[in-house]
């Protein structure tokens, strides 16, 4: 019965767009075996230890991890640089560098007022704000209780699965982030981000240049 749940785990797992709960996978399973069905949350648990060990075994690039709660399979690290490369060509998952500034603000002081982030930034954050409310980023999570009640914003799960985290806590240290920032293979990643940002910025002014020659 166990290898049994266990083809169903994976299959549900894999077959899932967002993380999967515990209580997700025993509602389906209940909700089809019945709820004599002997399954909870450690017989999930000990069954994706499992599959992460034939994973691992058979040398796959893949594995189950836990993010924002649930489970979702994902790339082994060693790949992580060639997913990043090929995810920051997807033009409209990627942030402006503006963004990710404030996003960061708001993930590590969290909940916090646009008049905290404009103090912290020294801009006005109306536009970034916006984007990342739209992109469900970060949401509106109450009022403070400062002069004027301002908005209070905090991130949201979207943000967890965004950068694959499990939660808030797992956030990287300062320290952390700057051992990132010194990281060979991080500025090889980043210069070749900004060289393809600078060539999609030269080809939109060849295209514009193009376009004014011919209406002369």
């Amino acid at each position: 019965m166990s290898n049994f749940y266990k083809n169903i785990i994976e299959a549900l797992i894999f077959a899932s767009d967002e993380p999967l709960s515990d209580s997700e996978i025993v509602r389906t399973i209940k909700g089809i075996d019945g709820e004599d069905a002997e399954i909870n949350n450690q017989i999930i648990s000990e069954i994706i230890e499992e599959l992460n060990q034939d994973y691992k075994t058979s040398g796959n690039s893949f594995g189950i991890v836990k993010i924002a709660g649930g489970y979702l399979f994902a790339t082994k690290e060693e790949y992580s640089k060639y997913i990043g490369y090929l995810s920051s060509e997807k033009s409209k998952r990627r942030l402006s560098q503006a963004a990710l500034e404030t996003l960061a603000i708001i993930a590590y002081k969290q909940p916090i007022t646009k008049p905290e982030i404009e103090s912290i930034r020294g801009v006005n954050s109306d536009h970034i704000i916006a984007t990342l409310l739209e992109k469900k980023l970060i949401t509106i999570s109450g009022r403070s209780e400062t002069i004027g009640r301002p908005l209070l914003y905090s991130t949201t799960k979207e943000f967890l699965i965004y950068f694959g985290l499990n939660s808030i806590q797992d956030l990287p240290k300062p320290r952390e982030i700057e051992e990132i920032m010194k990281d060979e293979d991080f500025i090889e990643q980043r210069n070749r981000i900004m060289m393809n940002v600078i060539e999609e910025i030269a080809e939109k002014e060849q295209s514009n240049n193009g376009s004014e020659d011919s209406t002369q």
